[in-house]
């Protein structure tokens, strides 16, 4: 079976509409997702874009309603997937003052006298 090649010339242009632009950019970005090399990691700000694009799919105002909710409930799984890759923070040191008065002062103790 051969596909036939269609002239982009030769053929009138339609603009393309932003859920196609959307959907078309999206499954990139998924496939880009798990194409990593040996040992690495996925990456989070890549999964933070896609999660943003399924966010902006499903506002599109015409969009299909199964369409919509498909992508209500992937953007909320790649969310959770973001937010469990994420390094946690660290906490707050305390001011040097404060762990001195609580006597976690790192330094050698001063002998007296």
């Amino acid at each position: 079976m051969t596909i036939p090649f269609a002239d982009p010339a030769s053929t009138p242009q339609e603009p393309r509409s932003q859920d196609v632009m959307l959907v078309a950019s999206l499954l990139h970005l998924m496939s880009h997702y798990t194409a990593r090399g040996d040992g690495e990691q996925p990456c989070v700000k890549l999964a933070s874009v896609i999660e943003r694009h399924l966010c902006a799919l499903s506002r599109l105002p015409d969009i299909d309603p199964v369409l919509r909710a498909t992508c209500e409930q992937l953007a909320e799984r790649w969310a959770g997937l973001v937010d469990e890759k994420l390094p946690r923070p660290q906490p707050a040191k305390q001011p040097l003052l404060a762990r001195f008065m609580k006597g976690q002062w790192g330094g050698k103790p001063v002998a007296a006298g």
